[in-house]
């Protein structure tokens, strides 16, 4: 690849889970890179004016996203990783496989020169090296450099996912002091917080056009958000088989574990989910099912997705989580 002096990185799908690795990895190989603004409308109606409408809402923020980078200009190249679903208890939707081929064709009349590569077992450290070398060995960089950059790169990533891990820890204990003081008020007028579990793909709970509103809507309510994506994700996987054995999707993996690990310090769990996301439909059917003691609201949303129903129906759940009690009205 030749004249590749800044490389795009579209803010959308997997940018959320390894966003610090890619950019460090391209940067400690020497290249500028250029993230994506945001989300906003305009990323979302250019995104869905260049996707097909079957596809789901993510994947027409991507190709927003990408729109963006390609109108901004700066860009040589963009970087549109696929990441395969070689390993059976730890794969990924259909969309991350064919997310370059996606891309071209979408914009074909533009002609984007992209950066790809393939993941073929994300959750295994040793074969994601190896595919980076690759990377990097096609890009024209020594041998050398480009381990060195995956080394750094990967230890960023590794250091960015403990922080989140680390501080969400130190809210819930924090929550946890907060009901011990409320709990021992005589008078009762000290309301105890409440912790809400958000399970959701990070694409959705932390794109400020997709779930802005719905994070804003519950801490207007008096409830603190817990991502169930920023537990430490090794962690979350190991338990994510005392949920299901045969659960085939990493990400889902890690949710489901995170649920098993926090459900009982939590006061209610909010499932949020992109239309039309057949894992996500399969996934979120399951957790209402199978988890019990713990209050869930389950939410999809759309392109036509008002936000005022969804406050409605958050307003309810949290008016059911203060006045019932936490799983007061569950069996099991």
């Amino acid at each position: 690849m030749q004249d590749i002096r800044t490389i795009g990185i579209p803010r959308g799908l997997l940018f959320y889970q390894y966003g610090v690795l890619w950019q460090r990895f391209l940067e400690e190989l020497g290249y500028q890179v250029e993230v994506s603004a945001p989300t906003d409308r305009a990323i979302f109606d250019a995104g869905e004016a260049a996707s097909v409408d079957e596809v789901c809402l993510a994947s027409k923020t991507y190709m927003g996203h990408v729109a963006a980078l390609l109108d901004g200009g700066r860009c040589d190249a963009i970087f549109v990783p696929s990441y395969d679903s070689a390993d059976v208890r730890a794969g990924f939707c259909t969309k991350y496989q064919s997310l370059p081929d996606l891309v071209a064709a979408t914009f074909a009349d533009r002609m984007p020169q992209l950066i790809t590569m393939r993941v073929s077992k994300a959750n295994d450290r040793k074969q994601a090296k190896a595919d980076f070398l690759e990377l990097g060995r096609r890009l024209g960089a020594a041998p050398r450099r480009v381990a060195h950059a995956y080394k750094v790169a990967q230890r960023a990533q590794d250091a960015a996912d403990a922080a989140a891990a680390a501080a969400q820890q130190e809210t819930l204990h924090l929550l946890d002091k907060y009901r011990k003081v409320a709990a021992s008020d005589p008078t009762g007028a000290e309301q105890p917080p409440l912790a809400i579990l958000l399970v959701a793909h990070p694409y959705i709970a932390h794109d400020p056009y997709i779930a802005g509103d719905i994070l804003a809507a519950i801490e207007r309510l008096g409830g603190t958000v817990i991502f169930a994506d920023q537990t430490d994700h090794a962690a979350a996987f190991k338990r994510s088989f005392d949920f299901s054995d045969t659960l085939p999707w990493l990400i889902n993996r890690q949710l489901a574990g995170a649920i098993t690990m926090l459900h009982q310090q939590v006061d209610g769990i909010v499932l949020l989910s992109a239309f039309p996301c057949g894992p996500d439909s399969m996934f979120d059917d399951a957790i209402m099912r199978n988890v019990q003691g713990v209050p869930i609201l389950n939410l999809m949303i759309d392109a036509q997705s008002g936000s005022a129903g969804v406050e409605t129906r958050l307003e309810s759940f949290i008016d059911i989580l203060r006045f019932q009690g936490k799983g007061a009205y569950l069996h099991g």
